[in-house]
């Protein structure tokens, strides 16, 4: 079965540096195929330095010389570092050829030399991408879109289909089973003139070429997933939307998002072709689909905003039919592809508003002058528009309740409901859109849910984490625009339940007064009956084997489970797997992120990289901080005892330290990572080398401490062997490519990865088919209160996110 062509566009952020160039050759390696074309804007700010040599020509021709030196330093650069041998050369004087043109040009220029100077980025663009996608052995070959793309100058120049065809048509043919990489952002009029086609012109070069080349699919790639809920440069729980219907993104286009411009679809809602927009930094962060059919809704999806508004205003003398006249400038308007973003109607005076973004209002300003029409037509600055955009959000009093209360204290000119009933508009004197587009998202998108927090466990780490969430609480309330109560506080013996809410601040000082005794687990069941709440999530930061048995219970009850405790999650696959079916079956979450290397993504990234595609060979390093602590202190100079129990002492090992020194704490978390990386293994099959000795591990905590030196007389003898190697000892784990899994003592080299870590640091290894000659690491510190804590309130703030 053939696949059928499909058309890639990169806008200038993804070409922006070396890494970028290579991280766009990688996606068209990955997710293109020989016969696909791809359309490039110019890399990084090139245009604008262009605009700059413009404006340096017309002004200082100093500023003119060094605007053309930084350009040709920036494209140097970039042909350096990307290309080698005769390609390289060959680029660089091409380069050095067009730069010296460039400085010979003397103002004043024509429109049409400006439109070719500023073509110039996506020449290089061009060129340099099709360059190194032959030197990694993908053949192709760059064009110029002004060999085959016609149109004639206009504010908004539109490409000549029925001229263009037939010229593409034929380049195609020429070159198959080559990726065709071509100039967006302008084309050639009648008389062989440079016509650029305006703002978000590559994207629309994108989709016009898609549709005459009858792509399947045309992906835009920028330096975002797709389209959200509002900018979430603006609004920082802003949401990826993964399908939009067309209607509603012409609307948001209109409307002059930056996302994508109107005449962008245009092509789009002509042809079959799919339009997605992704991000070339992250491919696999989500994406948002363009379904071409129309749209139906409830409400608004989207909250835009513009800052810079112009508002043209018509005053019609009296005496003539006002009603007749404001429809036929509006017709006049919508046939030169000069329609306004919105627009107010002041009968009683006569008067018609108009709003347009400031690249358009002059040539707004100039078609109506030349219409000859009577009235005043003067053009005001100094206004900002913002919008919810989505199906039905006009008919949605909830929406439409909520916009009106958000803008009541703002300097509104006017509000208007589009035709369509896709958006609602309001045109401000200039004001912080920022505030008023958080505050509109906020009350229409962001029903109060009330989340009751248990925390199992107030020793070190609980007691750290009730301080994080104290400080914490009101801006994860902000965030998420949920509510969160501590109701519950439990120990190994007692609880203290509260639906009304229990201060965090206080809760350690104040549990005994109030706590009582367990019975059967009880709160768990009360927790389940809580009332009043939409979600409760217990925090388990113990390392009780008998609350690990109870977390089927905690599911039963439609709870949600955070853990750092590690018992569940090394216990036996039977167990492990029902735990997690009982959570996924119900729709609650289980997440144990902080049960390996404390507050670093270990857990997370294990599992990212299996469920993106990549397999895991090996896994290696050092797991436990506590281990990583006293090897990185042991020297010999202090015996290792007392560095036990300096390390019990500041709260840097589990509440009984043989937890850490028998090993079986860095095996549960090799056994839980073994599990993330998909592999099926049982604790019992990982070999493991205890630091306790037999003798010691069934006294008290207390009789342990006391009797502890006995740890400095076995260890010594290792440690002075490793020393007469110039070495010294680790305590590491391992996942063989066989799937051997092994936790002990080693001695390393002291310029070892493993051997040269910070106090407390984790080390992770990652070996994988991805990273195989280089494996991925991870560092840094594995242990103490306050990171695995840190660890907990991450966990709870994805959470919040996945609710």
């Amino acid at each position: 079965m053939s696949i059928e062509r499909q058309l890639h566009k990169f806008g200038g952020s993804s070409l922006a540096d070396p890494e970028c160039y290579r991280r766009v050759a990688h996606i068209l390696k990955e997710y293109s195929s020989p016969d696909d074309l791809v359309v490039v804007s110019a890399a990084g700010k090139t245009t604008n330095h262009l605009i700059e040599f413009l404006e340096g020509l017309d002004k200082d021709g100093r500023l003119a010389h060094e605007a053309l030196q930084a350009i040709r330093q920036y494209q140097s650069d970039l042909i350096e570092a990307l290309l080698i041998d005769h390609e390289q050369q060959q680029l660089l004087e091409q380069l050095s050829d067009e730069i010296r043109a460039l400085g010979e040009l003397t103002a004043p220029l024509t429109q049409a030399q400006k439109a070719q100077v500023l073509g110039h980025g996506e020449v290089w663009s061009a060129r340099l991408l099709a360059s190194l996608l032959n030197q990694q052995q993908l053949a192709a070959i760059n064009l110029d879109a002004r060999s085959f793309l016609r149109a004639e100058y206009a504010t908004q120049p539109e490409v000549d289909r029925g001229a263009s065809y037939p010229l593409l048509k034929e380049i195609l043919a020429q070159h198959s089973l080559h990726r065709i990489v071509i100039t967006g952002f302008m084309a050639q009029d009648s008389l062989g003139n440079t016509v650029l086609l305006g703002r978000n012109g590559s994207d629309y070069s994108a989709t016009i070429i898609g549709a005459l080349a009858e792509v399947e699919r045309v992906t835009i790639w920028s330096d975002v997933a797709g389209v959200y809920s509002a900018d979430p440069r603006l609004v920082s729980d802003a949401c990826l939307l993964p399908l939009l219907r067309l209607d509603e993104v012409s609307e948001l286009a209109r409307l002059a998002a930056p996302v994508l411009h109107s005449r962008t679809l245009q092509p789009v809602a002509q042809s079959a072709m799919d339009l997605h927009l992704r991000c070339s930094y992250q491919p696999e962060s989500g994406s948002t689909r363009i379904e071409r059919v129309l749209a139906s809704g409830r409400g608004a999806k989207i909250i835009s905003s513009l800052d810079d508004i112009l508002l043209i205003q018509i005053n019609f003398t009296s005496g003539h039919d006002f009603h007749r006249l404001e429809q036929d400038v509006l017709e006049r308007l919508k046939r030169a592809q000069l329609e306004p973003l919105t627009y107010e109607v002041q009968s009683d005076q006569h008067c018609l508003r108009l709003a347009y973004t400031a690249e358009i209002a002059n040539g707004a300003l100039g078609y109506l002058q030349e219409a000859a029409i009577d009235a005043e037509i003067k053009l005001k600055e100094g206004y900002s528009l913002v919008a919810a955009v989505g199906a039905g959000v006009t008919k949605n009093a909830h929406h439409c309740y909520g916009f009106y209360q958000q803008l009541k204290s703002s300097p509104v000119e006017f509000i208007s409901e589009s035709q369509s009933g896709l958006s609602l508009t309001a045109v401000l004197r200039r004001t912080n859109t920022q505030t008023l587009v958080t505050g509109i998202h906020s009350q229409l998108f962001q029903a109060q849910k009330r989340i009751a927090v248990a925390l199992c466990g107030k020793g070190n780490i609980g007691s750290r984490w009730l301080d994080l969430f104290t400080g914490q609480k009101g801006e994860l309330e902000k965030r998420y625009g949920m509510n969160f109560e501590l109701v519950a506080v439990i120990d190994s013996n007692h609880y203290w339940f509260d639906a009304n809410g229990i201060d965090a601040a206080s809760a350690v000082a104040q549990f005994d007064n109030e706590a009582q005794q367990h019975k059967d687990n009880e709160w768990i069941q009360r927790l389940g009956a809580i009332q009043g709440f939409d979600e409760a999530v217990v925090l388990d930061v113990t390392a009780s084997p008998e609350l690990a048995k109870s977390y089927l219970d905690i599911a039963e009850q439609g709870l949600h489970l955070i853990s750092a405790n590690k018992v569940a999650g090394s216990s036996s696959s039977e167990y492990y797997h029902q735990v997690q079916d009982s959570f996924a079956k119900i729709n609650r979450h289980w997440l144990y992120n902080a049960t390996v290397g404390a507050g670093l993504p270990i857990n997370h990234t294990v599992r990212d990289l299996r469920e993106s595609g990549d397999e895991i060979i090996a896994l290696s390093g050092i797991f436990s901080g506590t281990l990583s602590w006293l090897f990185q202190q042991y020297d010999g100079s202090i015996p290792f005892a007392e560095l036990v129990d300096l390390a019990w002492q500041q709260g840097l090992t589990e509440p009984d330290p043989r937890h850490d020194l028998d090993g079986s704490d860095v095996m549960r978390k090799l056994v839980i990572l073994a599990r993330e990386s998909g592999l099926d293994i049982e604790p019992e099959s990982v070999k493991v080398e205890s630091l306790v000795p037999e003798e010691l591990a069934s006294l008290s905590l207390d009789d342990f401490l006391d009797n502890s030196q006995v740890l400095s007389t076995l260890l010594a003898e290792r440690l002075e062997k490793a020393q007469r190697e110039d070495k010294v000892l680790r305590y590491v784990a391992r996942l063989e490519k066989n799937g051997q899994a092994t936790v002990g003592v080693e001695a390393l080299q002291k310029e070892h990865a493993l051997a040269n870590l910070l106090p407390c640091d984790n080390i992770f290894a990652i070996e994988s088919r991805w990273y195989k000659d280089n494996p991925l690491v991870i560092r840094g510190p594995g242990a103490g209160r306050e990171v695995t804590a840190g660890a907990i309130q991450s966990d709870l703030n994805l959470l919040s996110s996945l609710l």
